[in-house]
Formats: C-alpha cells, structure tokens, sequence
C-alpha cells in the first residue's frame, strides 16, 4: 500500500498557462470593452481566474469600460 498521489485525470492545477494568456490577449485586442464572463464562457474558465490573468499577467485594468494597460505612456494619456 502507497501513500503517494497517482496522476490524476481532469484539470490543470494551473489555468494561467501561456496558452490562456495569450488567447485572452488576443480576444482583448480585437474588443478592448469585452466582460470577463464573455471571455470566461468562451474559453471555459472561472472569471476570477480571468481577471487574474488580465490583472497580474498582461498588467491591464479596467477604465471606462475599456481594458488598458495600467501603465501608460505620456502619448497614451
């Protein structure tokens, strides 16, 4: 008898892979005034992680329902 996990089947343990990444990039180049359930739904993830992936891995937040860079440059402003 082992006490050790197996692999398991199912889930990633980590949804912020580069693949959601730069999927969820893509889809917010193309529509800056998209909802986190939108992208969610379409790529079947929770929107908190979401809104991880926008917040801390592409640096974004939302600003008069737009997504932007958090950090802008002086010809941004």
């Amino acid at each position: 008898m082992s006490t050790e996990d197996g692999e398991r089947s199912g889930r990633p343990k980590e949804v912020a892979t580069d693949e959601n990444v730069k999927k969820i990039h893509k889809m917010i180049f193309k529509d800056s005034k998209l909802k986190l359930n939108k992208i969610a739904d379409t790529l079947k993830i929770s929107i908190e992680c979401v809104y991880h992936i926008i917040y801390e891995y592409l640096g974004m937040r939302k600003l008069c329902a737009k997504w932007v860079p958090r950090e802008l440059t002086f010809d941004e402003k």
